[in-house]
């Protein structure tokens, strides 16, 4: 089945969660709450943002490594071990090791030039001047930046070799025999322990060192979304409980909000976490389900923008940077640099990707697909 059907609503979905990177890192400027914490904060911010991104953030990547996991399983059993190694990292380890010493050499010259120039620096940039000041200023960590995420899904597929070695057979047998609504308590109270030990909202593992806690969070949507290729028929499964997930979902986010306001963001706490897990889990089967009813087709807009998405997440950071520093010395209210940051930093990718990536070296690389009717699904 595997080779002759694509399966559109996971590669929208994919995109999507891509795509929506964009706007939550456009909004994190404007963010009260990350305000002493991001390079590009602006004086103008808005409760209102808070109230939106950190609902985005509690599912939006959690479903990207569904959506990996998916992919992952399809890949294993139509090419086998070897394959699945040589297409990942060719479509993910060249990728990162291309690209993310460019895109964080970018973002660091844009923040230097901003720390040394912008009127009304965001407190990151402050301290930054005054380290530029210091005979030897430290110098930062080593990390991955935005594309953190690609450096976990090597790791991912490693662990998928060792686990396939030490557990032969269908281990996940037992998974889907559970009802839907045991995997939906169980879940959330797998993954609560990772993010008990980090602050709240869950911050993103940009260091070269791993984080043990983003195995554990991120870990088992991977092995979910390996878990439901070729077993698609699951999701249907939690259909009727959809509804009902998004309501609770939305219950819980209100006393996440409140329970955040109580806490110093460096702080963790059991319930905080628990509510983050099922959020994440709920959320991310709201989406699944919400993907197959209504993103399983393809057409010429949807296609291009699932194409072009690994090409906007890649450079819109360093382009997002750029547009947000030049508007922090502007007095307009945070909608407006909002929405010119967003637009002005899609414009610029896609203009880029039409361009410059999408008929060249780096759009094979970067897995743009022929218009060839038919074609079986990749990653």
């Amino acid at each position: 089945m595997h080779d002759t059907v694509r399966f559109h609503y996971m590669d929208n979905l994919r995109a999507l969660a891509m795509l929506a990177g964009v706007v939550f890192h456009a909004a994190l400027a404007y963010s009260p709450l990350l305000h002493p914490y991001f390079p590009t904060a602006d004086r103008a911010q808005s409760p209102a943002i808070d109230l939106v991104i950190w609902w985005l953030h509690l599912f939006r990547m959690p479903l990207f490594f569904v959506v990996a996991g998916f992919f992952a399983a399809m890949l294993l059993n139509k090419r086998g071990m070897a394959g699945l190694f040589l297409n990942r990292l060719r479509r993910i380890g060249l990728p990162l090791v291309i690209f993310c010493p460019l895109v964080i050499a970018a973002m660091s010259y844009s923040t230097l030039h901003a720390a040394a120039y912008v009127r009304n620096p965001s407190p990151v940039l402050l301290m930054i001047r005054q380290f530029s000041q210091m005979a030897n200023p430290p110098a930062p960590p080593p990390g991955t930046g935005h594309l953190w995420f690609l450096y976990y899904l090597l790791f991912f597929y490693v662990l998928t070799w060792v686990a396939r070695s030490l557990v032969p057979g269908k281990p996940g047998n037992f998974m889907r025999g559970l009802k839907p609504g045991w995997q939906l308590l169980l879940f959330p109270m797998l993954l609560a322990p990772a993010l008990a030990s980090v602050s709240a909202p869950h911050p993103a593992p940009e260091s070269l060192f791993p984080q043990f806690w983003a195995f554990g969070f991120y870990g088992p949507f991977f092995v979910f979304g390996y878990l439901l290729s070729g077993h698609e028929a699951l999701i249907d499964r939690f259909r009727g409980f959809a509804p009902w997930l998004l309501l609770a979902s939305v219950a819980l986010y209100g006393a996440f909000l409140y329970l955040l306001r109580r806490h110093v963001p460096t702080a963790a706490s059991v319930p905080i976490a628990l509510i983050e897990a099922c959020i994440s889990v709920w959320m991310t089967c709201v989406c699944l389900v919400a993907g197959r009813l209504l993103l399983n087709r393809s057409n010429r807009l949807l296609r291009y923008l699932s194409d072009a998405s690994y090409w906007v997440y890649i450079v819109h950071l360093p382009i997002l940077f750029v547009i947000q520093y030049r508007l922090m010395d502007m007095a307009w209210g945070w909608g407006a640099k909002f929405t010119v940051s967003v637009v002005a930093t899609f414009a610029v990718c896609l203009l880029s990707y039409h361009l410059l990536v999408r008929k060249t070296v780096v759009g094979r690389l970067l897995g743009t697909r022929m218009p060839v009717a038919g074609s079986a699904a990749g990653a």
